[in-house]
């Protein structure tokens, strides 16, 4: 968690939304904030040199007036600004590898109406080294997020498998902004054929299988509560497939973390099922944590 919190600013309005939701989290961590902008040069078959030194020139002067914006608006913060010439992508991943967080918003220029979320924010959250925050544009209402922070916290959790990393930052994200940290365990009843949907469950079944779930989370989160017992913890067992759970939970949520498993192999650096559509689909800024591999 050591290290200045990182926001990736292109001018859009998008980008700021995210770069402001970044400078607060930069507040509560007592961390420095760097805007970072990339600025990829333009084929020389493209644009002459002049047009290519306009091009960097206007890059500059873009992030130097959104830091001097900045330290204007958070005079409390450390506040610094790096222009690259780097694809976007790997300028940020660059920037995370340092960093205690990367906010990004859920996509900047590019993209086409109806896109919930562009290439370089699914790139960075899936291989990043810090946790990345993709932050959506506005709620539902049209309102930004600047007061999202009153809202709960929210944590995709597997009982079964519970994974370190994303609970640690859900707990002191719920710490930091005094909220309840809403803990949602999604569940399916046993498969059957040919579908499990299909499965007829007995009442008094279903009510057994639910309890054993809900003392799966309890037990799992027990050492969490005893080590952050200044954490309202409120567990949301729901008989939902995970995303789907995750994403109708969201919309009362001003965070919502879940995980990300390190892979094995570096071929394999990509987002699961679960975390994509969470991404796409979700009502408020969403974390994803690396969990290291065992």
């Amino acid at each position: 968690m050591s290290g200045p919190v990182v926001a990736g600013v292109d001018g859009s309005r998008r980008s700021l939304t995210a770069a402001e939701w970044a400078a607060r989290e930069a507040a509560r961590r007592g961390a420095a904030l760097r805007l970072v902008h990339a600025c990829p040069p333009l084929p020389r078959r493209v644009s002459p040199v002049p047009g290519v030194d306009a091009w960097q020139n206007v890059g500059e002067q873009m992030l130097g007036q959104t830091v001097a914006d900045f330290r204007a608006r958070h005079p409390e913060l450390g506040i610094d600004g790096e222009h690259t010439g780097d694809e976007p992508s790997e300028a940020l991943l660059t920037a995370a590898a340092s960093a205690g967080l990367l906010v990004v918003g859920s996509r900047g220029w590019g993209g086409f109406d109806g896109l919930a979320v562009g290439s370089v924010a699914l790139r960075v959250a899936a291989t990043a080294d810090c946790p990345v925050v993709t932050v959506p544009e506005a709620r539902r209402t049209g309102a930004a997020w600047d007061g999202a922070d009153t809202d709960e916290v929210q944590l995709g959790f597997d009982a079964h498998a519970p994974a370190e990393a994303p609970t640690g930052f859900a707990f002191r994200a719920a710490r930091e902004r005094g909220v309840p940290l809403r803990v949602v365990h999604a569940w399916a009843l046993p498969p059957a054929a040919p579908s499990a949907w299909m499965l007829t469950a007995l009442e008094e079944d279903r009510a057994m299988w639910e309890d054993q779930e809900s003392q799966a989370v309890s037990d799992a989160l027990r050492p969490w509560r005893e080590s952050c017992p200044e954490v309202t913890v409120v567990p949301d067992v729901i008989l939902l497939n995970p995303a789907e759970a995750l994403v109708r939970s969201s919309e009362r949520a001003g965070l919502l973390v879940i995980g990300r498993r390190a892979p094995a192999r570096p071929t394999e650096l990509r987002l699961g099922p679960v975390a994509h559509a969470v991404l796409h689909h979700a009502h408020c800024p969403v974390a994803v944590v690396p969990q290291p591999a065992p």
